[in-house]
């Protein structure tokens, strides 16, 4: 896919207030403070706009014009999964950074380049105490052609920067504290939560595994990456 700059996203500097998000844990005294320091890392004068989430399942709708619409082939019916709970992470890791952690797993490969290219690797071995919902590869797998290409250059940092921040709660936040309902992202915007027998779902992410903890936090890989409200 040729990214098509004409079609600029909008309002991506800003971080939108979500009133009446219902947390779903305790979040230590510092988050606050620890969010701000996390997003701040971005800096520098760079692209905010660039249209790369423009086809299915990312282009929301009304944000191309129908004449670029590819009729979706219907599909079987999804069969429900088994009452399961993720597969959780082993106490091995827990002397593990988060960025430690993501670099040494085979899952997070992408995710890693992205981390770096934010400029987020400090923060995730820092002593702020953080959750991360982390794609895994084949969840990066599912954007649209070269969209991670175009994510990963440089003047592409601030959206980078907005995407990534939108999948880190403050805190750490296990499967057995997440309840249905809404998080509070770094980013800003509202994560919906919920939880049934069947598992654990970030928005429209399924967790694959859960409870991959850290020296300062935890990790919970999805299976699809997730977009802010305002992205």
């Amino acid at each position: 896919m040729k990214v098509n700059y004409s079609k600029l996203l909008t309002n991506l500097v800003g971080v939108v207030g979500i009133a009446g998000i219902s947390l779903l844990v305790t979040l230590p005294s510092g988050a606050n403070e620890a969010s701000n320091n996390l997003v701040a890392q971005g800096g520098g004068t760079l692209n905010p706009r660039p249209s790369i989430f423009n086809e299915p399942p990312y282009n929301r709708g009304s944000r191309t014009s129908p004449t670029e619409v590819t009729p979706t082939p219907s599909t079987p019916p999804a069969t429900t999964p088994p009452t399961t709970t993720p597969e959780a992470g082993t106490t091995e890791t827990q002397d593990k950074t988060l960025l430690a952690l993501a670099e040494s797993s085979p899952s997070f490969t992408t995710l890693t380049k992205a981390l770096k290219a934010a400029g987020l690797t400090e923060a995730l071995q820092g002593q702020d105490d953080l959750t991360v919902f982390a794609p895994t590869d084949a969840a990066f797998a599912k954007l649209p052609q070269d969209a991670v290409r175009d994510l990963l250059k440089p003047e592409n940092k601030e959206i980078l920067l907005k995407l990534l921040t939108y999948h880190v709660v403050s805190g750490t936040v296990l499967s057995t504290d997440l309840k249905s309902g809404e998080v509070k992202s770094v980013e800003g915007g509202a994560i919906s939560v919920k939880v049934d027998p069947a598992g654990v779902m970030v928005n429209d992410a399924k967790v694959v595994q859960a409870d991959i903890k850290g020296s300062n936090g935890v990790i919970h890989a999805i299976d699809q990456v997730i977009l802010p409200p305002d992205l």
